[in-house]
C-alpha cells in the first residue's frame, strides 16, 4: 500500500506549532505579561484540538509540551516578577507532587494500558501540571490561574489519548497537584517585598513593605 506522508507531514506541522507556542509562553514571561501568558495557554489548547488523523505520537507530544509550558510559567512567572517567595513555594511544589506520584507508582504498580511499564498510577504529567497551575492560581490569581488550570486538564486529557494512562490515573494525579499547589503556595503580599542581594564582598535580603 502506497504511503503518502501526508498524516506523518501533518504531525511534524503540529510539533513545530506547539514548540513555536510554548516559546511565545517563554517571551511572555520575560516581559512579565500574564495576559500575553493566558493568551499563550488558549493558542496551545486551540492547536490539542486535534482531528481524527491525530495518533498517540501528537497525543504524547501535546502532554510533554503542555507541562513544559506550565512547569516554565509556574517557576518563570515569579522569577519575571522579582518574587523569591512565589519561587521557593511553585518549587515545593512541583517537587512534593513529583515524589508523593513517584511513591505511589512503586507502592502501587500499575501496568499502562498500552502495556509499557507498571507505572501508571497516578499521572505524573498531570500532577506536576495541576501543582504548576494551582500554584499560580493561588498565588497570582485567577487571571493567571484560569488558562493553567485548563491547560492542566488538557494535559490530563492528552495521557488518556495517548494511551499512557487511564482515566482514574488521571484524575488521582490531578488530587496530588491541585493539594500539593494549594497547600504550598501562599496568596502574594503585594505590600511586603523580599528581594535578594550581593556583591563581591557580602549578600542578603532586604525586606520592604507598604502600610
Amino acid at each position: 500500500m502506497h504511503d503518502t506522508g501526508y498524516p506523518r507531514r501533518r504531525l511534524t506541522a503540529e510539533r513545530r506549532r506547539a514548540w513555536r507556542l510554548a516559546q511565545v509562553t517563554l517571551q511572555a514571561l520575560l516581559h512579565r505579561s500574564p495576559d500575553v501568558l493566558g493568551l499563550a495557554f488558549v493558542a496551545v489548547l486551540a492547536t490539542s484540538a486535534t482531528p481524527a488523523w491525530a495518533g498517540d505520537g501528537t497525543w504524547r507530544d501535546i502532554g510533554n509540551v503542555g507541562r513544559d509550558v506550565l512547569v516554565a510559567a509556574a517557576l518563570g512567572v515569579p522569577l519575571a516578577r522579582g518574587d523569591t517567595a512565589g519561587a521557593l513555594q511553585a518549587g515545593g511544589s512541583l517537587g512534593s507532587a513529583e515524589i508523593v506520584s513517584l511513591g505511589l507508582k512503586e507502592a502501587f504498580p500499575e501496568t499502562r494500558p498500552d502495556g509499557s511499564d507498571r507505572k501508571s498510577f497516578p499521572s505524573g504529567h498531570t500532577a506536576i501540571s495541576f501543582a504548576s497551575a494551582a500554584t499560580l492560581q493561588n498565588r497570582y490569581g485567577w487571571k493567571v490561574g484560569l488558562p493553567a488550570q485548563v491547560l492542566a486538564a488538557m494535559v490530563g486529557v492528552s495521557r488518556v489519548k495517548a494511551d499512557k494512562h487511564h482515566w482514574y490515573d488521571v484524575l488521582a494525579g490531578a488530587a496530588i497537584g491541585e493539594t500539593a499547589g494549594f497547600l504550598i503556595t501562599s496568596r502574594r503580599d503585594e505590600r511586603v517585598r523580599v528581594m535578594p542581594w550581593g556583591d563581591t564582598s557580602s549578600a542578603g535580603v532586604s525586606v520592604s513593605a507598604r502600610f
